[in-house]
């Protein structure tokens, strides 16, 4: 009876630990890789900004949640939130089966699709027209692997979006692929490149965003829901959306 009145105690105990380990926080910090204008971006100050950011403000704000922003490299911001270095990820990521399987995602809170980006005097308008071309995209991304859909096409990628941008005004790739928000900031709003790119055809993916946390976290999963839940209730993301000219 001892012997198994103590099983009870550890076992209770067990799940007391299984439970604080996603008790439902009053703070949080967010992951996001700020190269991804206009979603997420570092500004002539220096400071992370954008619909990403004013959003996940808005939604923490609503759920109760002090959150604080950090700018964390594409390449390693999955494995930072399975680390726990950090509760969340906001930086325009696209809900997949694949990352469903490693982990949570809150509703969704944008709708996209990607778009091919070229030079000006580039006559072809999807990615199968560039075969015996390089495309760029950053990798890990859904640009990327739409490109790698297409044979005949050689797919090069990029930590930050940007430099396949360069890469293209310099006329070492023949285009770009990435998410349509992003491809009118480069192509359509940045002086430098204006002249030079065109976005051809339309979006050719219809895509989700979501907010990430760590696989099993359904406490924070359900109170960031919540502040989605209320913030497009009031209709805030419709406001941040004109302000930063999203369709």
């Amino acid at each position: 009876m001892k012997a198994l009145r103590m099983m009870t105690a550890v076992l209770a105990l067990g799940l007391c630990f299984v439970s604080a380990a996603f008790a439902a926080p009053k703070a949080i910090t967010v992951a996001s890789d700020a190269t991804w204008p206009p979603m997420e971006f570092v500004d002539a100050n220096k400071k992370i900004v954008g619909f990403d950011i004013d959003f996940m403000t808005a939604v923490a704000k609503e759920a109760g949640l002090q959150v604080t922003f950090k700018n964390t490299a594409w390449d390693g911001i999955f494995a930072g939130v399975e680390a726990g270095q950090y509760d969340a990820i906001i930086s325009s990521v696209t809900i997949t089966p694949e990352r469903q399987a490693k982990y949570d995602f809150t509703t969704p809170y944008v709708q996209i699709g990607q778009i091919l980006v070229v030079p000006k005097a580039e006559k072809g308008t999807k990615i199968a027209d560039l075969k015996g071309k390089k495309i760029g995209a950053q990798i890990g991304t859904t640009g990327a692997m739409e490109v790698k859909k297409v044979a005949g096409v050689e797919l090069k990628t990029y930590d930050e979006v940007g430099l396949a941008f360069e890469d293209m005004a310099a006329g070492r790739i023949a285009g770009v692929v990435c998410d349509e928000p992003t491809a009118i900031t480069y192509a359509l709003q940045k002086k430098e490149y204006s002249s030079k790119f065109k976005i051809v055809g339309k979006s050719f993916t219809k895509e989700a965003y979501g907010i990430v946390v760590k696989k099993g976290n359904k406490e924070l999963v359900a109170q960031l829901n919540k502040g989605i839940a209320a913030v497009q209730k009031k209709k805030i993301d419709v406001q941040l959306k004109k302000k930063w000219q999203l369709k």
